[in-house]
């Protein structure tokens, strides 16, 4: 029988039995076991299939990841595993099943640019790195320890330096992958040392013990300043984002809508969980930070993205403005704020992935990438043209679609807070939001062009990724059955 007694638990007793674990335990990694093996059958697969075949990897890597995407939908047992590193809960399941559906979406739009002549030898690479970061961020979601919190963050970043650095023949994307992987090594660094600190402090590295022994001095202080900042470079905060806009233009745009949409989504339930629970007895010294932080990211960010000509640039800077929405609903400090989170990533996931989705279908076409170069789009392609209207209006929180409600939301949780100089000024930024993203509506339909996009079809794969996305932007803004699910869940959660 093998055990392990944890020395870094703050005097827990408890001992790891891993001769004792059971089925049912071992199905609270139910997520992490299926990407696992979901990896183990690409890469069987990936020797077994001849090189003139590779093409077929890709149907067969999107069905297998549909089959994982559903199979995370059934219950899964509750509780801690290795003396508390991880925990598996309603919460933290449905978060890994909103990353499943963006990555399943992901996939699908990246049929086409897998099939260019450059990429047909390395499919199976593409798919293996995003599953392997997708492993790292659900065991960072489950983690119950700083420990297992930072092994997970960087399972996750590794794999994603190699995704931006995909497109070998250009020197962007090289590019791309040396500046996130070092701006990814500094905010790691960072991040540490801030919890080195707070170790120091506290003599644990286990969220309950942390939050029933954490006190507010000025070490604590210093490494909680030190922890915002690594987050801050995860979720691309101002003053922490200055790597995002280059990384998002070099890196592929499947690439980039990754790290645009899961890889935040991911950092940004992460951060706000331990916030709520191992920080919840310092808000008030953690308030007026993220006060701060959320002013600063959606004012700095819009005004940024109102002279982007680059759509990939654009969007950079839009998902970070979004960033600084969303902290609106930590201010919340409550259940309606972490529901307001959580919804709003999954809003945001549908809404981005749509986006990018033309963004990509058009480059994959016609290698346009400007807002100029969209000048006249309807005439020639007027349902992505329409797809791209109903993504940016709900990107701007316009309703009805489901970008209105998220924003809703999150309003609603930093007003009942007593926030109201912020959602003020949220507002002002939404309506700033407003006209950038108009920018792009009138290119397509008011602006004319001698050579606007050719008309051109997109692949079923696309079609399907764009539908999707379609029906998600409206279903989870009218479904209000979705945030009162969401609620219940939190409400369980946090008491």
């Amino acid at each position: 029988m093998l055990s392990y007694s944890p020395s870094l638990g703050g005097g827990r007793g408890e001992a790891l039995k891993f001769g004792d674990m059971n089925l049912s335990q071992f199905l609270m990694m139910r997520h992490e076991l299926l990407l696992t093996a979901a990896a183990l059958i690409i890469l069987i697969a990936e020797i077994a299939t001849a090189d003139s075949a590779k093409r077929k990897l890709i149907p067969f890597t999107i069905a297998l990841f549909a089959m994982v995407t559903v199979a995370g939908f059934f219950p899964v047992p509750e509780g801690t595993l290795f003396g508390g590193s991880y925990q598996s809960n309603p919460l933290t399941a449905l978060m890994k099943n909103v990353l499943n559906i963006g990555v399943l979406i992901i996939f699908l739009q990246a049929e086409g640019w897998l099939k260019r002549p450059e990429n047909s030898d390395r499919i199976s690479e593409y798919f293996l790195l995003t599953v392997s970061t997708l492993i790292g961020m659900n065991f960072m979601i489950s983690s119950g320890d700083f420990l297992m919190f930072y092994i997970g963050l960087e399972t996750a970043t590794i794999p994603i330096a190699g995704l931006a650095a995909f497109d070998r023949i250009r020197s962007r994307s090289a590019e791309a992958g040396i500046k996130l992987i070092l701006s990814s090594a500094l905010s790691s660094g960072v991040l540490l040392f801030g919890l080195s600190l707070i170790y120091g402090v506290t003599g644990s590295i286990y969220f309950t013990d942390i939050a029933q022994t954490i006190t507010s001095n000025s070490m604590v202080a210093l490494g909680f300043i030190f922890f915002v900042s690594g987050m801050g470079f995860k979720i691309s905060l101002v003053p922490f984002h200055f790597w995002t806009a280059d990384v998002y233009e070099g890196a592929p745009i499947n690439v980039t809508s990754y790290l645009s949409v899961i890889s935040k989504g991911a950092a940004s339930f992460i951060f706000t969980i331990i916030l709520f629970t191992v920080f919840k007895t310092l808000t008030e010294m953690w308030k007026p930070v993220i006060y701060t932080l959320a002013v600063f990211t959606m004012t700095v960010a819009n005004l940024f993205a109102l002279r982007q000509q680059n759509m990939k640039r654009f969007l950079a800077f839009s998902s970070i403005a979004q960033a600084g929405f969303l902290l609106l609903g930590i201010l919340g400090n409550n259940d309606l704020g972490m529901s307001a989170v959580v919804y709003f990533v999954l809003i945001y996931i549908f809404t981005n992935l749509g986006a990018f989705g033309v963004v990509e279908a058009i480059s994959n076409a016609s290698g346009v990438e400007t807002i100029d170069g969209y000048n006249g789009m309807y005439k020639t392609n007027p349902k992505l043209s329409l797809l791209m209207t109903l993504a940016l209006f709900s990107l701007a929180g316009i309703p009805p679609v489901a970008g209105f409600f998220g924003k809703f939301f999150l309003f609603t949780a930093a007003a009942g807070s007593g926030y109201y100089i912020l959602v003020l000024i949220a507002v002002l930024n939404a309506t700033v939001s407003l006209y950038y993203y108009l920018r792009v509506v009138r290119a397509m339909f008011i602006e004319k062009s001698d050579n606007p996009v050719p008309t051109f079809k997109s692949s079923a794969y696309m079609r399907t990724a764009l539908i999707i996305c379609v029906a998600g932007i409206f279903a989870v803004g009218f479904a209000s059955v979705i945030f009162d699910t969401i609620r219940e869940i939190s409400q369980n959660f946090l008491y």
